[in-house]
């Protein structure tokens, strides 16, 4: 199943504005206007205060708990009733065949998991986040640092409860602030030290590794040097990560007991950090504690490795899978002279000429496909955030749940597969059939496409059976599928 690509002219302004910076067009959106001025469309939408935030004051997200330690202490008090509900169901004698079966145990199977509750309820705060976004523009940036510094649910019931917390804590709040900011946000969070075994590393010379025998435990030192910051490519050798090991011991989470701080917090063990001064890239770092740490992460996040893979990463995500040399060059110099200034970098990205001339030939990833189907046939009644969630995974991007901590691929022949294509044309057929107010298909796509679908796409919806036909094709259309 093809997706041809136009390299005739360049695309209409509007549909790089609402496709490849946004997550795509709503049907009272004003194509034209947003043409006249579609970069200060875009820059409108990051000068707005407090734009990345899921505010648990909106009566809309009543429902959700308000921190990280208020979601562990949830789901402490959830075991301590299975507890008690299994002491309580043991038997005291021999239970008769009419007692064998309590209706308590009918049920029990079917009582929900306060883990995939607290999942639930964070996902459905995180959709209507992009559904009600204006352009999209910072929704996109969320979803590519959430991307970025990722942690997956599949790691157990602490991230999968905490995934939620952990964009809107240590990602929302800096994803137009300073990359130092967001990166020592990420790494301090629970849900990150836990997802990357932190918790599990001790320094072999501190007391409690002397104490208990045991040692190191590489894994986040690594992910943050080739993943987070440096890149694979970066200059660092296996000894930096060994000892940027032993600068992170003692950077963990309070258990449920509460002996070292309040449960799901982060705190730092000071008996499991390794003792002295460390080498790091070149740098001696003295012994200092959690600050010995943070010192370097402030080092790293200036690193000129840093910003040439950040700007990779962005280029490769907004612009082309192949970026021009000269766009990733450009961020890295931005990244560079505003000491890794989100926002600039975020403003420059707009202002790139390759931005609006190069043709929209990226493939959609599946969370942007499904939000921008989501935006164009407006809210459908019920079944959420369930039916958009089951979408995901059948579409190989569940919610917070990459398949490493690389995350998800952002190449378009990651998601360009056969099979991928049909689960698409599956997935618009399904929501043809159940929108709850179906308009004009041509209209529509006057709404959502303008002038820039083709002639093949045009001849296609007008022969459509139906309107839920017509409305199916246009869901997957090549100009809706590419940004």
């Amino acid at each position: 199943m093809a997706l041809p690509v136009s390299n005739a002219v360049p695309p209409d302004p509007a549909l790089v504005a609402l496709n490849r910076f946004g997550l795509g067009a709503r049907p009272d959106d004003d194509l034209g206007k947003i043409a006249a001025d579609a970069r200060g469309y875009l820059k409108a939408e990051l000068k707005q205060q407090d734009i990345a935030l899921v505010s648990i004051d909106d009566p809309a997200n009543a429902w959700l708990l308000d921190s990280t330690a208020a979601i562990q202490a949830s789901m402490a008090a959830n075991a301590e009733r299975k507890a008690e509900r299994d002491r309580m169901a043991q038997p005291t004698a021999e239970p008769t065949a009419m007692a064998a079966v309590s209706p308590d145990a009918k049920t029990k199977s079917t009582v929900p998991k306060v883990e995939a509750d607290i999942y639930r309820d964070e996902a459905q705060a995180r959709l209507d986040k992009a559904l009600n976004a204006g352009p999209g523009f910072v929704e996109r940036l969320v979803g590519f640092w959430s991307n970025h510094f990722c942690v997956s649910v599949a790691k157990g019931q602490i991230v999968r409860a905490g995934a939620g917390a952990f964009e809107r804590e240590a990602i929302r709040p800096f994803v137009l602030g300073r990359f130092a900011d967001i990166l020592l946000a990420v790494e301090h969070h629970p849900a990150m030290l836990f997802y990357l075994d932190n918790q599990q590393s001790i320094g072999p010379d501190s007391r409690a590794g002397k104490r208990r025998g045991r040692g190191l435990n590489e894994n986040l030192a690594r992910e943050i040097l080739e993943l987070h910051t440096l890149g694979v490519d970066g200059g660092y050798s296996q000894a930096d990560v060994t000892s940027f090991a032993g600068v992170l011991t003692g950077w963990t989470m309070a258990g449920r007991e509460g002996r070292l701080g309040e449960p799901g917090s982060f705190v730092f063990n000071a008996n499991a950090h390794q003792p002295g001064e460390a080498v790091l890239l070149g740098k001696t770092y003295p012994a200092g504690g959690m600050g010995q740490a943070e010192a370097a992460l402030n080092d790293i996040a200036r690193h000129p490795a840093t910003a040439r893979h950040i700007a990779g990463k962005l280029a490769r995500h907004f612009i082309a899978d192949d970026p021009p040399p000269q766009s990733v060059a450009h961020l890295a110099a931005v990244f560079t002279k505003t000491d890794g200034d989100l926002r600039a970098l975020a403003l420059a990205l707009v202002d790139m000429p390759e931005a609006w001339s190069m043709p929209l030939a990226k493939l959609r990833a599946p969370l942007d496909y499904v939000m921008a189907l989501r935006r164009a046939v407006g809210p459908s009644a019920g079944k959420e955030p369930q039916r958009t969630l089951g979408w995901l995974r059948a579409l190989g991007e569940p919610l917070w749940q990459p398949p490493g901590p690389n995350g998800f691929p952002d190449h378009s022949n990651a998601w360009a597969s056969a099979e991928g294509l049909k689960t698409r044309l599956d997935i618009a057929w399904q929501t043809a059939q159940q929108a709850d107010d179906i308009g004009n298909p041509g209209d529509m796509l006057s709404t959502l496409i303008g002038a820039s679908a083709s002639a093949e796409t045009r001849e296609a919806i007008a022969r459509a059976e139906s309107r839920r036909q017509g409305l199916a094709l246009l869901l997957m259309a090549p100009e809706f599928q590419r940004r």
